[in-house]
């Protein structure tokens, strides 16, 4: 199934307000894919994934692993992609439980939802919902823009774009593809992995600034 992303005719644009700035953090060569456990933020950090308090801001731990792009939580296991594959790890021991194909190269931003996961491919301007034992494509939507994180929460598709030095978060129909609102980011700060955690929040990735921003997630319905 292959749907393409429009915007909606009443559709809401809005600035993305920053809660607030996670590091700089040493040792990492940019933030790519980020994911929530419910208690701590992880990102991938080039050839380790990092875990950080979200009160403190400090790390907690790391896990050595290929780690340049789609960070996800399943509720027991990360998923981080490398390359042209998908690593499922066991966070408590760092091991590598499986590895499935993704959905091609160049991708970027992952999140788990409903038993599948949604991947980025980021110059192709698509979002992949596949198979999390197996890799099969079972839906693609396709986007107007760059890809970069992508996201669920309380059944809304977020994803994130990065594109001519401008970044956006994006509310989607994972059915219809259609866009209903725009969170534009500040002037030379983009997005590149995306999660949502709680009801008021995501966490944003920031590429080679080597920092996690905290972005208000509006409230309610479209």
């Amino acid at each position: 199934m292959q749907t393409c992303i429009a915007q909606g005719a009443d559709m809401k644009r809005a600035a993305a307000e920053i809660i607030r700035e996670y590091g700089p953090f040493e040792d990492v060569d940019g933030v790519h894919g980020v994911t929530y456990d419910g208690s701590q933020v992880w990102f991938a950090g080039g050839h380790r994934l990092v875990a950080f308090d979200p009160d403190s801001g400090a790390p907690r731990r790391s896990i050595a692993v290929a780690a340049n792009a789609g960070t996800a939580f399943d509720g027991r296991y990360i998923f981080q992609i490398d390359g042209s594959r998908i690593r499922k790890i066991d966070p408590q021991t760092g091991s590598v439980i499986a590895v499935i194909p993704a959905p091609g190269d160049g991708v970027s931003g992952m999140a788990w939802a409903e038993g599948t996961l949604w991947v980025a491919r980021y110059r192709e301007r698509k979002i992949y919902q596949i198979d999390a034992g197996t890799g099969e494509v079972l839906r693609t939507v396709e986007s107007d823009r760059f890809v970069t994180g992508v996201t669920w929460t309380d059944g809304e598709l977020w994803h994130g774009t990065w594109e001519n030095d401008a970044s956006e978060l994006r509310r989607i129909d994972p059915h219809t593809g259609e866009v209903s609102m725009i969170l534009e980011m500040p002037a030379g700060i983009g997005v590149s992995g995306l999660e949502a955690a709680g009801r008021d929040r995501f966490y944003c990735g920031g590429g080679k600034s080597g920092k996690v921003r905290a972005v208000r997630r509006p409230a309610g319905p479209a």
